[in-house]
Formats: C-alpha cells, structure tokens, sequence
C-alpha cells in the first residue's frame, strides 16, 4: 500500500483505537474534537478498506468483534508512543500551552478549584482549561481527562499522584436540631439520631470514629447510622444540616469560610471520624513517562493554591 493510501487508513486506525477505549461514538468524537457523524463514517470506510467488520453498533452501546479488537491491541501500543513522544516535543516550546481537561466533585470544584482557576489562565495565557464536575467516579483514561481532582486515602498504583493538602471529614449540626434531639456523647448515640448520609456504597450506613486515648491507643469503632434525607453532594447535605434536618458527616471545605460556621455546631469533637471522604486531596493522572507541561503547571498553581488556604472549619 502506498504513502498516500495508508495515511488516512492510519488516522482511521487511531480512531478505532479511541472508539475501543470510550466505547461510544459520541466520547470518541467528542475526544478527538470531530462530529459524531464522522466518527460513524470512518469507522465504516476503514471497515471496507479491512474487508470485515470492526465495530458492533447498538442503541445504548459500542463493541469491537474480534477482529475489531485484534486491530486495535496490534496498533494502539504504538500509537500511545506515537502521542508521548509528540507531546514531548512539543513541550520542548518555552510556554506550557495547550488544552487541559480536569474533573473533579461538583460541591469541591464549584466551592475551592473554580476560585483558583483565573489567576492561573491569566498566567498562561495560552493553556485552555475544561472543568468537568461530576461526583461520579470518572475513567480518565477512557474519556480523555489530563487530570481528576480527589480525595482518598490510597491513589492507586496506575496513577501519578500529587497531594494537594490534607483533609479531614467532620461532623456537624444546628443549633436547632441539637436544642430539639439533644447532643450526643458518644459514637453510639448516632443510633437515635437523624444522620443525613452521603450517597454511595453500603458504607455510607456506617459511620466510623477513633479517639486517642491514654498510653498512646487509639479507640476506634463503627456504629450504624439512618436518617430521613441523603444526597450525593456535600453542598446539599450542608444545606440539610443548615436547615434542622439532622446530622451531617462533611468534607471540612463543605464548613470552611464565610458565616456558615458559625451556623453550625461540631458534634462528638472529640473523636475524629475516618475512612470516609479521605484525609488527603490529590491532583491524580494515569501513569505516562512524561508529564505535559500544561498538566504540570496546573499541578503546581493548584499546590500553591491550596497551601495557602486560610480558612478551616470551627472546632470547640
């Protein structure tokens, strides 16, 4: 096959590769910066050029048949090389350029990382910046994002991991829930209560504390906790402590600044809750050999950013 005739069949091949990992058309296209429309058109011209179908088509989903998949796991080893090393000449430039795609939980990126954002555009005026928010668990490598913005307590090996600050999850109420039910005392007396519970898996019915105690042991236990409202945002469950509903295990950014802390009253101060939102923030990216400058300058504003913070929820 000629020059000329492979060029566009090695586009089309680098699209597959795309297609593979976002299982969609429209993730694809979207990745690629083409229309949905023409990713279902050079799918069908490399299938004719292959002789044999790549890609099975339904309503809700995108898979490759078996040869389909022989293709893509033939060529997209060298195609990922093909992007490492062209993204590392191009960072050979003086000026971190370029578009960077971040993600990160809705109440965190609307309340700490969109604030941060200006001032570091206007430094690199030749990045571009797309800010995803979704408090679901986004693939990265499947959906085209530089970078993921978390709390946890492990990043996990396939990741570079940068920490931002630590974190710390916390337990609060109003003033009028505990004038009406009480204050409790101990972990145990959570049962009682109204807890207003983050939405997640089944840890989300247990809430776990430890407590220093004499002699350098921890004390630590987990009591089973209910309530009449849950939510998978920490903006909204503030919002439901604020108003007497009950309760509520936040993220210490979710209770940091402005009057809202001294609407709000800290419960069991004296044992530490674990194991939920994690003590640590990270700036997370899939494993590569070498770090786009974009990505790393971002890192490094968010770093100085956060370092600086000010503001930090009440304690008693």
């Amino acid at each position: 096959m000629s020059v000329g005739k492979i060029a566009p069949v090695l586009a089309d091949l680098h699209l597959l590769t795309v297609v593979a990992q976002t299982r969609s058309f429209t993730q694809a296209a979207r990745r690629l910066g083409i229309s949905k429309a023409s990713v279902s058109m050079r799918i069908s011209d490399l299938e004719r050029a292959a002789g044999v179908q790549l890609v099975r088509r339904t309503t809700r989903s995108v898979t490759l048949t078996q040869a389909g998949m022989q293709l893509v796991d033939a060529t997209q080893a060298s195609f990922a090389r093909i992007e490492q090393s062209f993204a590392s000449v191009k960072d050979l430039a003086g000026t971190p350029r370029g578009l960077v795609r971040v993600t990160a939980p809705v109440a965190l990126g609307r309340q700490r990382v969109a604030p941060m954002l200006p001032a570091f555009l206007q430094r690199y005026p030749d990045i571009r910046l797309e800010l995803d928010l979704t408090d679901r668990f986004v693939n990265l490598a499947q959906e085209g994002f530089d970078l993921a913005i978390r709390h946890t307590d492990a990043p996990p090996d396939t990741h570079v991991a940068w920490v931002l600050c630590e974190s710390r999850s916390v337990l609060f109420a109003s003033q009028q829930y505990l004038s009406q039910r009480g204050t409790p005392a101990h972990p145990s007396d959570l049962v009682s209560h109204a807890c207003l519970l983050y939405m997640r898996d089944s840890a989300a019915h247990s809430w776990s504390f430890e407590r220093q105690r004499r002699r350098g042991r921890a004390e630590r236990l987990t009591v089973p906790v209910s309530g009449p409202f849950k939510a998978n945002n920490s903006e909204v469950l503030r919002e439901a402590v604020l108003g007497g509903l009950g309760i509520g295990l936040l993220p210490d950014f979710s209770v940091a600044g402005g009057l809202v802390p001294e609407r709000l009253v800290p419960v069991l101060p004296d044992w530490k809750p674990v194991g939920f939102f994690g003590e640590r923030l990270y700036a997370l990216r899939p494993w590569a050999a070498q770090v786009p400058r974009a990505v790393q300058a971002l890192v490094d504003h968010l770093r100085q950013a956060f370092a600086g913070r000010g503001d930090q929820p009440p304690r008693r």
